[in-house]
């Protein structure tokens, strides 16, 4: 039944990719600030997550409503991925070659926002001094950068992909 999961997930995974692109290149054009925006953040998690428990449920129904634990991991994950993978080669096109100066202008904006958070939880000065001095070193568009943030980001979609694997799985029991 493998078959089934693999033109879903790899369809739902670029309709994902697009999406995702779609709204870095919009807040790239229309207001960088919004790929600052914590609201921005959430809202695109809650819809990675829901295009791969889609995905994965998607392909339990074109299989009679069963699937194991290895097929609905299987579909949500390559969804993800593959949304993920191609949305992070965009960002990393545009923010190193099209246009490094939005990734200085973005680099600033995430120093500002953390240093009010910072201010507002009362940290002493010499931490956020030293918070911003580590942040000013780095470049989080910086490829290496991007490719260690898509690692982290894959793992923990991962767990989260064997929890909906495991709820959505469901043994056909006419099955050997």
């Amino acid at each position: 039944m493998e078959h089934t999961s693999k033109p879903i997930s790899a369809n739902y995974g670029i309709y994902l990719a697009l999406f995702l692109s779609a709204i870095t290149i919009l807040a790239y054009v229309i207001n960088l600030e919004w790929l600052t925006s914590v609201w921005v953040g959430v809202g695109l998690f809650v819809v990675i997550i829901a295009f791969g428990i889609f995905a994965a449920a998607k392909t339990k129904s074109a299989q009679n409503g069963f699937i194991s634990f290895k097929e609905a991991f299987t579909s949500y994950f390559k969804t993800i991925a593959i949304g993920v993978l191609i949305s992070s080669a965009v960002s990393i096109v545009l923010f190193n070659f099209i246009d490094p100066e939005a990734a200085e202008f973005l680099k600033q904006q995430v120093i500002e926002k953390s240093t009010q958070m910072m201010e507002n939880f009362g940290a002493p000065q010499e931490a956020i001094d030293q918070a911003v001095a580590d942040m000013q070193e780095q470049n989080q568009f910086e490829t290496v950068n991007q490719l260690k943030s898509l690692a982290f980001q894959l793992v923990f979609y991962a767990v989260i992909g064997l929890i909906v694997a495991l709820i959505l799985k469901k043994t056909d029991p006419d099955a050997n």
